[in-house]
């Protein structure tokens, strides 16, 4: 009896602490990764890696060889036309400038020497003191001295010039963007002793596949970024230059040249270009990435957001209709409007009606 009271009045404590108040859990929501639609107006785009280029770059050499004795310019050095880049030790040429003036010199006593006896010679001739063969010898000697000291003369311009080669000069005003020589090495003829790049507007050179070559053309346009520039919009570009021969890789060379001049953008520079190739479609296209079409016994379907509230959405399942296959994605024919909120991955593991968190990079591939 004293037990069946004690269990009675327990029964109330219990009830007492079922009412007590506990946090309810709120299910966390899924973040998606959407894409935001556009139609592409008739035309679908590449993007390529490439590098900015000087839109001129010469490779600065002597046309001599010997011993760098001057080295008058450094990287990101400016240059005016005719500036004296590096000098060669002249000692040699000068010796064989030396050499050919005595060569000529001496030829030019021969000659004297041999008209003065082709005239002797011929006076006699005149008198008849002497036979039509020795006459024809003594001029033959003249004219054989006469062409030695055209010859000699020919060779001393010729160490002259060889001579002007050991001063390396500019040829246009540009910057220095590469020394790859020290002072005191020995170069030869043609080494690279500076490379200068001149001309404001830059070029852009890049690798296309030869999937794609067939459709770039020459003066086609195209977008360039650089991802050291900070900047809202690319930079518009021309391509100007389309290989015939293919690299490595099985890769075509294509030059552009940008339409504008900015002076943060230097030779050297990672850029990413965007080609436009026309589809010849009649209007303009839905393309998504083909992973975010999924199908089942109803038909392919695609899961979009519609906003509830900022940063949160609620997945709508939509039926679509889809066309080919391309290089950029799959073609959406009917099912989505340019603005839908499209859900581009895990689609698996999300159903109709549920909220989801918008990731903060909506709207990028």
């Amino acid at each position: 009896m004293k037990r069946t009271f004690i269990l009675f009045l327990m029964f109330p404590l219990a009830f007492t602490g079922c009412d007590d108040d506990t946090p309810t859990v709120k299910e966390a929501l899924r973040p998606v990764r959407t894409l935001t639609v556009q139609a592409q107006a008739g035309e679908r785009t590449r993007t390529l890696a490439g590098t900015a280029q000087a839109g001129q770059e010469s490779r600065l050499s002597f046309k001599v060889g010997g011993t760098l004795s001057q080295l008058g310019v450094k990287v990101g050095d400016r240059v005016d036309a005719g500036q004296v880049i590096a000098r060669i030790d002249p000692k040699d040429l000068q010796l064989q400038v030396q050499q050919a003036e005595a060569s000529l010199a001496n030829a030019e006593a021969q000659f004297r020497n041999a008209d003065a006896d082709y005239e002797r010679v011929r006076s006699l001739y005149e008198k008849g003191n002497t036979s039509r063969k020795d006459l024809d010898a003594a001029r033959a000697g003249s004219e054989s001295a006469r062409a030695q000291v055209d010859a000699s003369r020919t060779a001393l311009d010729l160490a002259r010039t060889q001579r002007s080669y050991a001063v390396l000069r500019a040829p246009i005003a540009g910057a220095i963007a590469e020394v790859p020589v020290e002072i005191n090495e020995n170069v030869k003829n043609g080494d690279t002793i500076a490379v200068l790049t001149s001309g404001n507007q830059l070029e852009v050179q890049m690798a296309v596949p030869e999937s794609l070559i067939d459709q770039v053309r020459s003066g086609a346009r195209a977008q360039v970024r650089f991802d050291a520039i900070n900047r809202s919009l690319p930079f518009e570009g021309v391509i100007t230059e389309v290989g015939v021969s293919t690299r490595q890789s099985a890769t075509y060379p294509v030059k552009l040249r940008l339409n504008e001049e900015d002076p943060r953008v230097r030779p050297g520079m990672a850029a990413e270009i965007t080609l436009f190739f026309n589809t010849g479609a009649t209007g303009p296209q839905i393309v998504v990435p083909p992973v975010a079409v999924s199908e089942d016994r109803e038909g392919r379907f695609v899961f979009v957001v519609e906003r509830v509230e900022p940063g949160v959405g609620k997945v709508v399942r939509r039926q679509v209709e889809v066309g080919e296959l391309t290089s950029e994605g799959l073609v959406i024919v009917r099912g989505l409007a340019n603005g839908d909120l499209l859900i581009t991955a895990g689609t698996s593991r999300i159903r109709p009606d549920q909220r989801v968190k918008i990731s903060a990079l909506e709207g990028k591939p």
